[in-house]
């Protein structure tokens, strides 16, 4: 007996700790800026959309057949603007729940951060959606300003057999350069690195999780830098704040995947899937468990192209009565256009589009001068019958009209920056007339130019060049109001403006034409109520035909180089060169 229960015993020690050892799988899916893309239809163009939740929700139910609840689904933000279907759900039909938050319940997301475009709804509609929504709301740095706490959760603990798994919520700080404080009154935005190292340190003492996640609505690196915060931080907290495992991010619309060493040595993996649901990030967490103790963790990282993937059908079925609804809204006819108009047009001199635009916010502000860029690549309003959708073409985002006060100096110095953003100092008749890279191809925002194109501002109301022979800052020459009078770089004008501009957006008015960021509220002296999609509509409405032709009040000179290179750099853009 005695023998026995020496083998006995050796024979437990011996056993048990291959019997402790325990693999465990996890993956861990983001969508981010999806931007209305729930449906494969696009409710602008009324044709068939890329992408779309209703074909990641196809990935997502494949993959939860195979983890079950050991699958994560994370939402980074920029869900409530895009599409008109956010639209309609946010302003016209606000009374039901919001679309955004139907579509994140019915996938049943386990968190959802906000990005900067939520909260150009408003509050009245991020409130509400924040309300509807089944999953956690995160966002640490999101400061309320009346208790100094965060003013959403900061993070959620998940647990999956044991495994305690932190997500942490963070969004860019620079907000206040584009949107009026009234859409986020009575909140502050944190600088994201600080934050992110409190945080974490808060977690690793008091929740002590086994796994932490960043999810933060913040690009790759770069963006607006002040002293106070960068706009894209993601990477840089990857690399300086200890601690987090996988870092999901998104905001800059750029796909990303790439592993970071932190200043411990340890590897982060860092995914960024881009927008509208094209793409979605991917990661595997392979755990190895002895007893409690996780004594092996292997993170793997992918992007998934989601085009090919089949619509699923019982979300479509779901979301029907939804669908009818959108479309009998943007379904509405408002007018006819005469002849097409492309934003393509307007980075080679004056086009009917962005010019129909610019001579519109002359007509309804009644102001002087008047600023705009192509807020789209490539959209075209086809020549024919105008419906409620083509506005979103027209004008793809919320922005507020404004008109402010700038003298004739800062005019010039903010168009100077707009054009040393957009073209090139050319040297030879041989080069290009745009600034542009290959590197940007894939960038939604730049698709191919050095700079963000909604930067791209040109103007109304007056006659001017742009001699791209010239240095930056140099290069724009205003030789007089459109009217024919004499423009004085010392007057005071009246000009519209877009709310993002206004409120220092794309920095031409900071940076470029000198006013402090402090003094750019008190030149304002006049602000829409609505957004500048509705003005423009009801302009439309109400005059039943859009005539639309450019209005050639500025060109690129000297003209024997820049003809040839704006073809050179057409084709180059746009293949069917239209």
């Amino acid at each position: 007996m005695k023998r026995l229960l020496i083998l006995s015993i050796f024979a437990l020690f011996m056993f048990t700790p291959m019997m402790a050892k325990k693999k465990i799988s996890l993956r861990v899916i983001e969508t981010s800026d999806v931007h209305g893309s729930f449906f494969p239809h696009d409710f602008i163009t009324r044709k068939p959309k890329k992408g779309s939740m209703a074909r990641a929700y196809s990935y997502v139910k494949r993959m939860r057949d195979i983890y079950g609840e050991n699958l994560l689904l994370l939402d980074n933000g920029d869900i409530l603007q895009g599409q008109p279907s956010c639209y309609f759900y946010n302003y016209i039909n606000s009374q039901d729940t919001n679309i955004a938050a139907e579509v994140i319940n019915y996938m049943k997301y386990d968190a959802q951060t906000i990005g900067n475009h939520d909260i150009e709804t408003g509050h009245a509609v991020y409130d509400k959606w924040i309300k509807e929504l089944d999953c956690p709301v995160l966002g640490a740095n999101i400061i309320d300003v009346a208790t100094g706490k965060p003013y959403v959760e900061p993070y959620t603990i998940i647990q999956r057999e044991g495994v305690k798994i932190a997500v942490l919520g963070l969004i860019t700080p620079a907000i206040p350069n584009w949107l009026t404080e009234d859409l986020w009154k009575g909140l502050r935005f944190e600088e994201m690195t600080n934050c992110a190292r409190y945080w974490v340190n808060h977690l690793q003492k008091v929740e002590k999780p086994d796994i932490i996640i960043g999810l933060f609505h913040s690009g790759k690196e770069g963006g607006i830098k002040t002293d106070e915060y960068e706009e894209d931080a993601s990477l840089r907290i990857a690399r300086e704040v200890p601690g987090f495992d996988l870092i999901l991010y998104g905001h800059d619309h750029t796909r990303n995947n790439e592993v970071v060493k932190n200043t411990e040595g340890k590897d982060v993996v860092c995914l960024d899937p881009s927008n509208n649901a094209i793409f979605i990030a991917d990661a595997t967490i392979e755990l190895t468990l002895k007893g409690k103790k996780i004594v092996d963790k292997q993170i793997t990282g992918n992007l998934v192209n989601i085009l090919d993937e089949p619509i699923d059908e019982d979300y479509m079925a779901h979301f029907k009565s939804h669908i009818d609804k959108i479309n009998g809204f943007v379904n509405q006819k408002i007018g006819v256009v005469k002849q097409s108009m492309y934003t393509r047009d307007s980075y080679f001199g004056n086009s009917s589009f962005n010019d129909y635009i610019l001579n519109l916010e002359l007509q309804i502000t009644g102001a002087d001068i008047a600023f705009n860029a192509p807020l789209s690549y490539d959209a075209v309003i086809e020549k024919g019958d105008i419906y409620v959708s083509d506005m979103f073409n027209l004008y793809r985002y919320e922005n507020e009209l404004y008109v402010m006060r700038l003298t004739g100096e800062e005019i010039r110095k903010h168009l100077e920056m707009s054009y040393d953003l957009w073209v090139n100092t050319m040297k030879s008749p041989e080069d290009h007339l745009l600034l542009l890279t290959e590197r940007t191809r894939d960038d939604q925002q730049r698709m191919g130019f050095t700079n963000f194109l909604f930067n791209f501002d040109s103007a109304a109301g007056i006659d001017y060049e742009v001699d791209v022979t010239k240095p930056n800052g140099e290069k724009v020459h205003i030789l007089q109001i459109s009217n024919g009078e004499p423009f004085d770089e010392k007057k005071w004008y009246k000009v519209a403006i877009n709310s993002y501009r206004a409120n220092g957006g794309g920095e031409l008015l900071t940076l470029g034409a000198g006013i402090p960021r402090d003094q750019l509220k008190s030149r304002v002296i006049w602000r829409s109520d609505r957004d500048q999609r509705y003005y423009l509509m009801k302009e439309i409405e109400k005059t039943g035909v859009v005539d639309a032709k450019p209005n050639n009040n500025w060109k690129f000179v000297p003209e024997e180089w820049t003809r040839l290179a704006a073809e050179r750099d057409r084709a180059l853009l746009f293949k069917d060169n239209k």
